[in-house]
Order: structure tokens, then sequence, then C-alpha cells
């Protein structure tokens, strides 16, 4: 059963009418991932929030009016995308004033290349696109936990306990993209074989 990236009515209202391109990794990625979490959701205040499962998001939208015409792209991108090898860098932080947790990826040729392709088609379209950067300044990662409302010695604490290089760099190779909605205050998604 799909587990869903979020499920805190604040944050599901706050994604009200946005649309996700996004991959979730598995295997040693996943597992790294749900122990980092666990870990640090262990020193926080049971209410800090957090992705419910693991994902690197490719591309954020706004286009409620028009999500089947994004979902439509995203199957023809999809359909000539190779599979994307996922690399785990280091637990890293994005600072104040967003206060992420982050796993740190590599920049992996196919991913780098997945990013660049959608790019390509994104820019012949008028959709309204979410935290856009070029692909020089995109850190792709994984959020952990959000630590917004930390206070700043908190913060600074969950810092430093996070960060940290991992010396053996989980891996997988993700065949599938899911393109998530929020609509109705749920989270909807569809499974977009790549390739």
């Amino acid at each position: 059963m799909r587990r869903p990236f979020m499920n805190h009515p604040d944050q599901l209202a706050s994604l009200e009418g946005q649309q996700y391109l996004v991959l979730r990794p598995t295997g040693a990625v996943a597992a790294e991932y749900r122990a980092t979490q666990r870990d640090l959701l262990k020193l926080l205040p049971a209410e800090i929030k957090h992705p419910r499962t693991e994902h690197v998001t490719l591309r954020g939208f706004f286009e409620p009016e028009r999500r089947h015409a994004v979902a439509a792209l995203v199957r023809e991108w999809a359909a000539v995308q190779h599979p994307i090898d996922i690399t785990v860098d280091a637990i890293d932080t994005f600072p104040a004033p967003w206060q992420i947790v982050i796993m740190r990826l590599a920049r992996t040729a196919s991913l780098v290349a997945a990013h660049g392709s959608l790019t390509a088609v994104l820019e012949k379209t008028d959709f309204r696109r979410l935290d856009e950067l070029a692909l020089d300044d995109w850190i792709f990662h994984l959020s952990v936990v959000y630590g917004k409302t930390l206070a700043p010695d908190d913060w600074t604490e969950l810092e430093r306990a996070s960060r940290r290089e991992l010396t053996e760099a989980p891996a997988c190779k993700v065949a599938e993209a899911e393109l998530v909605w929020y609509e109705g205050g749920i989270e909807h998604a569809e499974v977009i074989p790549l390739g």
C-alpha cells in the first residue's frame, strides 16, 4: 500500500492546489532515511513536522485547473526517461530561515540528466512552477525533518546532532516517478513508470 508523503492537516492545507513530481527511493536509501528520521525525531518535540516517507522532489507546480495537462506532460517525459540513480552523500541541513534537515544527494549523471530533460520540456509551457532554481543552484535532497518551528538554540543543537558525511553512500535505482497533488485536503498520486 502506498504511504502518503504528508498527512498532517496543516501541511495538507498549505499544499492545496499544488502538484509535485517526485521520486521515491528504495532499498538502502530508504533504510538510511527511515533510520535517520527515527533517530532525529526521538530528540524533538512530538509536534515537529516531517515527511511521512522518503521522496526526492524534482518539480513543484501550482496548476489546480490544469492538473491533467501537467500529468500528460509528465507522462510524456517519463516515457523517454531512463531509470535514475540516487546516491546519498551526507546528512545536511538547509539553514535558517528554512531549518530543514536533509539527506544530500550526489549529482549522479542520470539525476542531473533527468532534471535537465524535464527543464527542457517545461520551458515550452507556461505552467506555474514552484521554488524553481537553476540546475547549478539546485541541491538534490530528501527532506527528513522540518525544524522551522524550533527556537534558534534548539535548531542549532539539531543541526549539530544531524550533520555528517556518510562513509558508505547508500544508493538505489528508481524506475518510476510519482505525480502527487493536493486537493480537498487529501494527497493523491499517480505512479508513472520511467522508460
